[in-house]
């Protein structure tokens, strides 16, 4: 097993609690996407998400303008939230370090090692394997 398996309550409720801008990596326009059901949830837990989505960059989801890259984005993000290939992440990452991001947050079956070392390396929290929804819908109870 490795160590993303074994988050303490604690420590995601923490990064839930202190996180208020979400750029959600991934996001889609369409309703039966689990991307767009935890962004909406996200929204009206009362976050800020910003949605990253190169084929939707200038249109809006749930409200919310669209961007092509998470580097497009010009607002303060607390976390970068990932619905992506587990590929996809390191470039995700990289960019990431660049905008002096707190979080990276991979979504449920989301998981690269080497991206959470280089995350980790530069002082940023990860969070694999784990979905927001699911852990502020445990908080509530």
């Amino acid at each position: 097993m490795h160590p993303y398996r074994y988050y303490s309550d604690n420590y995601i409720h923490a990064i839930l609690k202190k996180v208020r801008t979400i750029a959600l990596v991934g996001a889609s326009p369409k309703q039966n996407r689990d991307s767009y059901l935890c962004m909406k949830f996200l929204l009206e837990f009362g976050y800020i998400v910003i949605p990253i989505n190169p084929r939707e960059a200038d249109n809006v989801i749930l409200g919310q303008r669209c961007y092509a890259r998470l580097n497009d984005v010009r607002e303060r993000v607390d976390m970068v939230e990932i619905f992506r290939d587990p590929q996809a992440v390191i470039e995700i990452v990289d960019q990431a370090l660049d905008m002096d991001i707190d979080v990276i947050w991979m979504q449920l079956g989301v998981i690269n090692l080497e991206a959470e070392q280089i995350a980790l390396a530069a002082g940023i929290k990860v969070v694999m394997d784990r979905c927001p929804k699911i852990e502020l819908q445990k908080l509530k109870q």
